[in-house]
C-alpha cells in the first residue's frame, strides 16, 4: 500500500499523464495519489475532479499556511491514509516505472530513504539541458553534499516510511523538501536507485531567483541543524572574508585621497563594519530575533570596536617594529583581522544576535 504525494503548482497539463502513468505503473499495488497543491491559478481543481472517476486520486489545498512546494508536500504527507510515502514531482521529469524498485529497497528494511538518483552509477539526465542548468544543478548539489551521503541530494523522487519521521521537527522552505527529511530525518541510511531524469513537455519550471535564495537560506537552516555553532562561526568567517574587500578597498582608497596608512585603516573600519552587520544580520544570525536596525548597528559597531582595537593595535605594532611588515603593510592588515576575528564572532553570538526566536521561522530575514 503506498500514498504518492505530488506538490504542484499550474500543472494541470501534466495531470492527466502523470495519473495514467502511474496507475500503469502500480497497476498490481493498492495506492492513492495526492496532489497536495500549492493553490494554482490554472484548471488543477477542474483537471482533478475528472480525473477521480478513473484513479484514486485526491486534491489537497489551503489557505491558511504560507505558499510554499515545501509545506505542499508535508500537507500531503499528513494527510495520507498509508505510511509509505512515495513523493515525486508533476513535471514527468520523474519515471513512475522505477516505483515498484523503490518499494523493493524500503521492502529490505523500512528505515531507508530511498532517494531516485540522477548521478548515481546507472542514472542519467536529459541531455537538452542547458550549460546554466547543468552548472547550477552541479554547483547546487555539491553546496549540500557536506549535509548528506548521496550523490543526487537535490532529487525530488524519494520514498519513505512516515513513521520514521517527526514531522513537527521538519521546517523547510522552497523546494527541496527531499534534502530536508534526509538531514533531519532519523534514517538509517540513504538508498539511491538510478533513474533518467527527463526534462519537462509542459509547462514552465518553478525554478528562478527567489526559489535559488530560498534554496540557499534552507541551507543556512539545515548546516546550523547539523553543526551547530561550527557553521555559525564559518558563516561569519565567510561574512567576514567579504568585509575584508570592502574594508581593504577603502584602506587603498583614503590613501589615494592623501590620508596616512595608519589614517586609512581607522577609516575604512566603518564601511566594512556596516556591511559585515546587514549581511549577518539577514545570513548568519538570520534565524535570531530582529531588533531595530539602527540599535543593532549600533550594538555590533560597539561589540566589532573592541576587535577593531586589537587588530588595529596589532596593525600599529607589527608595521611599526617589525621591518618585514613595514614592507608588507598588506600582511599586517590581515594579521591584524585574523587576531580579532575570534572576539568579534564570540561577541556578536553572545550579545549582539543572542536571542533566537522560538517558532524557527525565518520569514523575516531580510527585514
Amino acid at each position: 500500500m503506498l500514498s504518492v504525494v505530488v506538490p504542484t503548482y499550474n500543472e494541470a497539463g501534466n495531470l492527466p499523464l502523470l495519473a495514467a502513468s502511474i496507475a500503469n505503473a502500480l497497476v498490481s499495488l493498492e495506492y492513492e495519489l495526492l496532489i497536495a497543491d500549492d493553490r494554482s491559478e490554472d484548471d488543477t481543481v477542474l483537471v482533478v475532479e475528472q480525473l477521480q472517476s478513473k484513479y484514486p486520486i485526491r486534491l489537497l489545498q489551503s489557505d491558511d499556511r504560507p505558499r510554499d512546494l515545501s509545506l505542499s508536500v508535508l500537507q500531503g504527507i499528513e494527510a495520507a491514509q498509508f505510511d509509505r510515502i512515495l513523493v515525486m514531482d508533476a513535471d514527468l521529469s520523474h519515471p513512475p516505472e522505477m516505483i515498484l524498485g523503490m518499494l523493493a529497497e524500503l521492502e529490505v528494511n523500512e528505515n531507508r530513504f530511498v532517494l531516485g538518483s540522477r548521478y548515481t552509477q546507472g542514472g542519467s539526465f536529459d541531455r537538452d539541458w542547458s550549460l546554466w542548468r547543468f552548472v547550477n544543478s552541479h554547483i547546487a548539489t555539491l553546496i549540500a553534499k557536506p549535509l548528506v551521503s548521496c550523490s543526487d541530494p537535490m532529487s525530488g523522487f524519494f520514498l519513505f516510511d512516515r513513521r520514521i519521521l517527526d514531522l513537527k521537527a521538519l521546517k523547510p522552505i522552497g523546494y527541496k523538501i527531499g534534502l530536508e527529511l534526509m538531514v533531519r530525518g532519523q534514517f538509517e541510511a540513504v538508498v539511491e536507485v538510478p533513474i533518467l531524469f527527463k526534462d519537462r513537455q509542459i509547462g514552465e519550471s518553478k525554478m528562478n531567483f527567489q526559489q535559488q535564495i530560498k534554496y540557499l537560506r534552507h541551507l543556512r537552516r539545515l548546516y546550523l541543524h547539523r553543526f551547530g555553532g561550527f557553521a555559525e562561526f564559518v558563516h561569519f568567517g565567510a561574512v567576514g572574508a567579504s568585509g575584508f574587500l570592502f574594508d581593504i578597498g577603502f584602506y587603498f582608497l583614503f590613501q589615494l585621497l592623501g590620508f596616512s596608512h595608519v589614517t586609512a585603516r581607522a577609516l575604512s573600519f566603518w564601511p566594512a563594519v556596516s556591511w559585515n552587520w546587514a549581511l549577518n544580520r539577514v545570513t548568519t544570525f538570520g534565524e535570531r530575533e530582529k531588533r531595530p536596525k539602527a540599535r543593532q548597528w549600533f550594538e555590533f559597531v560597539t561589540a566589532s570596536l573592541f576587535g577593531f582595537a586589537i587588530s588595529w593595535g596589532t596593525y600599529t605594532y607589527l608595521t611599526s617594529n617589525v621591518s618585514f611588515f613595514e614592507e608588507y603593510k598588506v600582511l599586517a592588515l590581515i594579521s591584524g583581522i585574523v587576531s580579532a576575528s575570534f572576539f568579534n564572532f564570540a561577541a556578536s553570538s553572545l550579545f549582539v544576535y543572542s536571542d533566537k526566536r522560538s517558532n524557527g521561522d525565518d520569514s523575516n530575514v531580510a527585514d
